[in-house]
């Protein structure tokens, strides 16, 4: 009898194996472009009374006031980055690319348009045994060991807009209306 209910069992279990289709009800799943909405209350961008040079500069100073580390700047662009450690084996990188692109004949106007990717990092720890011979004295060996430890990248998002831009923003205008005053 026991013998009959594992057969059926595992009859039963070879029948679902056959029936799985990759996907919610037996759909492909979806890629990842067709979740982009390319909607307007979704900015990545602020347009500022400033030109170019100015709200690049104001980009950079909010990125330093922060304690992000800038790895490029140009009169029209700022790539900075930050590093975190929220847990003991996890690490996380944003890094900040900033565009500035004048609008309009003056130049008096610009748009910074801004994007931050966060990247997320564990620990691996890989152990390294090594033997040590001692040809003079015969076959002798001490076993040695050690570990080694590596940050691995396990993720990686473009941060959606929202508040995290919009804080960054309200900051570069305070730094712009800064600068207006120190000329």
């Amino acid at each position: 009898m026991k013998r009959r209910a594992a057969l059926a069992a595992a009859a039963l279990a070879a029948l679902a194996g056959c029936a799985w289709q990759p996907g919610a009800a037996g759909r492909a799943p979806h890629s990842v472009y067709q979740q982009e909405r390319f909607q307007p209350d979704e900015t990545y961008s602020r347009l500022f009374d400033a030109g170019v040079g100015d709200t690049c500069e104001a980009a950079r100073r909010a990125l330093l006031s922060q304690g992000y580390v800038i790895t490029a700047a140009r009169a029209d662009a700022v790539n900075g980055s930050k590093r975190f450690q929220p847990q003991g084996e996890v690490h996380m990188e944003i890094s900040f690319t900033v565009v500035c692109v004048p609008e309009g004949a003056g130049g008096t106007l610009s748009t910074a348009y801004v994007s931050a990717l966060q990247d997320r990092y564990v620990i691996k720890k890989s152990a390294n045994n090594t033997s040590l011979g001692v040809g003079a004295l015969g076959s002798i060996s001490v076993p040695l060991s050690s570990s080694e430890e590596s940050l691995v990248k396990v993720g990686s998002e473009t941060i959606p807009a929202g508040q995290f831009y919009d804080r960054y923003f309200a900051l570069m205008q305070r730094l712009l209306a800064d600068m207006r005053e120190g000329r």
